[in-house]
């Protein structure tokens, strides 16, 4: 008995929060569908703000609404599943070489700018290179976890890599027309420029039939490179925690340990790895080898689509005005002038290559 009180203890003190997560989840998607364009995601964490900075949390709230985090981590590893490795090969070795070449690029160029020119801290900085070099939002959130980044940050990247998408969705297919781009310049110029997959293949098919299918192709082999990222940082941020605690351990006594500071074994990084990583891999993997239905990958894109609804619903609470007061505009000037740089630039090579 003492088990079960405890598990209706649990519920009375979660579901309160948790009504309100999926009260505010089902909100923003029904107020995206009534407006299209308007992205659902960033609906939610603007219930989410407005619920920290309007309405208040009250305390009988906050347990549930701090569970945005589990809801985080299930719809990453949810999320493996739409990725499908064999759209690289499908791509085209050409495609495949830019997508490379410009995510790469990218994702240098926004952690140089974050902390060498703007002056941006490490884990913000890695998010907003994350989030507009391969796959917007869900590259902000699959990063977040490797790197134990506060959920302010997740937030305000999130937001700014939303309010980016927001204005290719109008600024891209105007640019096309103006310039007369073929269907596959265009296609793969959105594919590999924007940010988030949801306005590449709107944006696409917008242009034409053909261009939305090499928006969408080359979109979902950038989305690949998620998992790599991802495990990159999670083994980067790792190693240089161990090396601090390290240094410090040595700092306050005896030099006593099994070797230097920068000794660190695989055991001592898979401790510190986001296992949810490996979660995320294995599912693209299973997805890949065709062994979900196609019904069974709808259930689960839905299934992902409504958990990060209800996460960023509580990512958004996290966003108080006077946090983002003290954060400044530096990351969105960050990704304006990364986001304007790559997409010149992009634009400028596929011309030249693909005509």
């Amino acid at each position: 008995m003492p088990e079960g009180g405890s598990i209706r203890g649990r519920l009375r003190t979660f579901l309160p929060g948790v009504g309100i997560l999926v009260f505010g989840a089902i909100g923003a998607r029904a107020i995206a569908t009534k407006l299209p364009g308007v992205n659902e995601l960033l609906v939610a964490i603007l219930g989410g703000v407005l619920l920290a900075n309007v309405v208040d949390i009250p305390k009988w709230a906050t347990p549930g609404i701090r569970t945005h985090k589990v809801w985080l981590g299930t719809g990453i590893v949810l999320m493996g599943a739409s990725l499908a490795f064999d759209a690289i090969v499908e791509s085209g070795p050409i495609v495949l070489l830019l997508v490379c070449c410009v995510t790469g690029f990218t994702l240098l160029y926004v952690e140089a700018l974050s902390r060498n020119v703007f002056g941006i801290t490490d884990q913000l900085a890695s998010l907003l290179a994350a989030g507009a070099s391969i796959c917007g939002v869900s590259a902000v959130v699959a990063v977040a976890g490797s790197i134990d980044a506060r959920e302010e940050q997740i937030a305000y990247a999130a937001a700014t890599v939303l309010l980016f998408d927001a204005v290719t969705l109008v600024v891209y297919p105007a640019i096309g027309g103006a310039l007369d781009l073929s269907a596959r310049v265009f296609g793969v110029w959105a594919g590999v420029s924007m940010f988030s997959t949801g306005p590449v293949v709107a944006v696409g098919f917008a242009h034409s039939e053909a261009a939305g299918q090499w928006a969408t192709i080359t979109k979902l082999a950038r989305n690949t490179l998620i998992g790599i990222v991802a495990a990159g940082y999670a083994a980067y941020y790792a190693r240089n925690r161990l090396n601090t605690e390290s240094a410090s351990a040595d700092d306050s006594a005896d030099n006593t340990g099994t070797g230097e500071s920068g000794d660190i074994s695989l055991r001592e990084l898979w401790d510190r790895f986001p296992k949810f990583v490996v979660g995320f891999l294995l599912l693209a993997l299973v997805s890949s080898a065709g062994l979900f239905s196609l019904g069974d990958l709808r259930s689960i894109e839905n299934a992902y689509g409504w958990l990060f609804l209800l996460a960023f619903v509580g990512l958004g609470t996290d966003l108080e005005l006077r946090k983002l007061k003290c954060a400044g505009v530096r990351p969105v000037f960050v990704v304006f002038v990364a986001f304007a740089t790559v997409s010149v630039l992009s634009l400028l090579l596929l011309r030249a290559v693909l005509g």
